[in-house]
């Protein structure tokens, strides 16, 4: 079995707050991404409409797989958390011109808060 790898980028924004998690871990031939929001690195606010916010996040799923020698392309499942159901359309069509003609599976579920009063927050696996 072989050890996992933290994967650490400057593209992407650092755990939130300094809490005890890593941007992503590599391992056994897979990338799981820790759940991110619409928060551009180096910034503390999160602001904009769900799409703009949508944009962001996937930016951060982006460099991150990146880092960890993977892509959106190789997306194989992502779970979606949503302050409002009601932006999943918006949501989703963002979302859509990212993951290509093969999408991950996916799960989209809406939360009672997300930090920082964020709209959106996804959490990935990828192939490696």
């Amino acid at each position: 079995m072989s050890e996992k790898e933290v994967v650490r980028t400057e593209s992407a924004p650092a755990p939130f707050q300094g809490a005890p998690y890593s941007q992503a871990i590599k391992a056994a031939g897979l990338v799981f991404v820790s759940g991110q929001l619409g928060l551009k690195p180096g910034d503390t606010a999160i602001g904009g409409a769900i799409e703009e916010q949508t944009e962001q996040v996937l930016a951060n799923l982006g460099a991150i797989l990146e880092e960890a020698g993977s892509g959106l392309d190789r997306l194989v499942k992502t779970t979606v958390f949503l302050a409002d159901l009601g932006d999943f359309a918006a949501m989703n069509e963002v979302y859509a011109r990212h993951v290509g003609d093969r999408p991950p599976a996916r799960a989209t579920v809406e939360v009672s808060a997300l930090p920082s009063g964020a709209k959106v927050e996804i959490e990935a696996i990828a192939l490696a």
